[in-house]
């Protein structure tokens, strides 16, 4: 009696441990990033945190080849170190409500993770979305509050100077300007803190995904984000003067809570990217790593 054949089996593929870590990862924080999306994600000020997260997972999806050719060489030492460290700051912030440590600890696991599965080559090799994460991270209030004010009343100030040059008739009271027969406050939102952080993020993504940049070049453009935002932020208040001074009051709260943002982000990085063209032409071996 012929015994029929049996049809080759193919081969399991487990899934690499780095895969089964980004899931874990994944799952402890999965209660933090439902939390966040009920109420500090819905926030203007940290919108932005979602894709940070999104972009932190393709810039690790991306470099994943690489990880998994880096010779294995797990640092147990420090990375249960780490992990410790990062497991506490997570159940610290969890069980306190302190979102930035809560966020914070994300960075520390993460990097952890890398050291104990691969070891210090495969850190290196991620290191940048394993640092990008640092953008999901709130302020704390006392950093906020300690900011905003001092940028609100550079501001106020130099709005008013500028327009007051051009003949406007402008004034101030601390942070409340007076055009015309009109009164504007100049919120916190005014204060440019987010679009600096917003920048921030989007300018260290261009540096890195862009690359092969000089050190003097990355500096230069890391420098240039702070005074790019407040310069975008005064474009942006000085807009909204004029506007509610030749059209009125209910023009001007169209275009604060609609077009600024985009006009303020345009502009900051219209001036981001200027400058990074301007550097590469101007600095030797057109800004580029030798």
């Amino acid at each position: 009696m012929a015994v029929a054949a049996q049809a080759p089996q193919r081969p399991l593929h487990p899934w690499p441990p780095w895969l089964w870590a980004a899931l874990g990862i994944a799952a402890l924080y999965l209660p933090s990033y439902w939390n966040a999306a009920q109420g500090l994600w819905q926030t203007d000020e940290f919108g932005h945190a979602p894709l940070i997260l999104a972009v932190a997972a393709w810039l690790f999806w991306q470099s994943r080849h690489a990880v998994e050719q880096a010779p294995t060489a797990p640092r147990v030492g420090s990375g249960w170190l780490l992990l410790a460290s990062g497991l506490a700051l997570y159940a610290l912030g969890r069980t306190a409500g302190v979102s930035s440590v809560e966020f914070a600890s994300q960075i520390f696991v993460a990097g952890a993770v890398l050291l104990l599965l691969k070891g210090t080559q495969a850190l290196r090799l991620a290191w940048f979305p394993v640092f990008y994460l640092v953008f999901m991270v709130p302020l704390p209030g006392t950093v906020v509050d300690a900011l905003t004010e001092p940028l609100k009343h550079w501001i106020s100030i130099i709005v008013v100077d500028l327009l007051h040059a051009v003949g406007y008739p402008v004034g101030r009271s601390g942070v409340m300007l007076t055009v015309g027969r009109y009164e504007l406050l100049v919120a916190d939102a005014c204060s440019g803190l987010n679009s600096m952080f917003s920048l921030a993020a989007l300018g260290a993504l261009f540096i890195h995904i862009m690359g092969r940049k000089s050190r003097l070049h990355t500096t230069l453009l890391v420098l240039a984000i702070v005074p790019i935002a407040f310069a975008a932020n005064i474009v942006r208040v000085v807009s909204l003067v004029l506007i509610t001074y030749h059209f009125g009051d209910a023009a001007g709260q169209v275009f604060l809570h609609r077009p600024a943002g985009i006009v303020l982000m345009l502009v900051a990085l219209l001036a981001f990217f200027a400058l990074d063209a301007g550097l590469s032409r101007w600095l030797p071996g057109g800004g580029k790593a030798p």
